[in-house]
């Protein structure tokens, strides 16, 4: 069971900063035991120049990354996910399609960073605290004891690192 290989899915309303964050730190950071992907419900069609750049500057992969639509993942020839985090309030509160496989859920909110208004060096500032918080949670993930945990003991543990520092309320932000 060590050499499995998980699939993550994260996703946030617009697919444009959060969840594409996540979705490069956990191929780099979990490459060996994770397959990443993101979506939005409402997609953008384009990820946000500032997200792409703050991965730039910590060396993360950007290459094939796009904002696409959840509806690819709840198609009969998509991956089966075993995990699925919503990282934006809005997508927490909305009705997800039906997942083949019934994966584990959490919600990992974190503020927005593509809403924060001010000068180019706040909203990049934005941005690097959304990516560390982020880093942070795939970081206590990835290190969990995945299969030695029952479903129950899982769940409790992947809702406590939404709970970590960082985290906001279901639909108290914007996506």
């Amino acid at each position: 069971m060590a050499d499995r290989i998980y699939n993550v899915l994260f996703l946030c309303t617009g697919n444009s900063a959060r969840s594409i964050l996540a979705e490069s730190i956990l191929r780099k950071d979990g490459a060996s035991h994770f397959r990443a992907f993101s979506a939005g419900s409402d997609p953008k069609g384009r990820i946000n120049p500032l997200a792409l750049k703050v991965l730039d500057s910590f060396d993360y992969p950007t290459d094939g990354l796009r904002s696409k639509s959840w509806e690819e993942f709840a198609k009969p020839d998509a991956p089966t996910m075993d995990f699925v985090f919503t990282v934006c309030d809005n997508a927490a509160g909305e009705t997800c399609p039906v997942w083949p496989g019934q994966p584990m859920t959490a919600h990992w909110g974190i503020e927005d960073p593509a809403a924060v208004e001010g000068s180019d060096v706040q909203k990049e500032a934005a941005f690097v605290t959304a990516f560390r918080y982020m880093k942070t949670r795939i970081g206590v993930f990835a290190a969990l004891p995945l299969d030695s945990l029952d479903k129950i003991a899982l769940g409790t543990k992947l809702r406590e690192i939404g709970q970590s520092e960082g985290t906001t309320s279901p639909r108290t932000s914007a996506a």
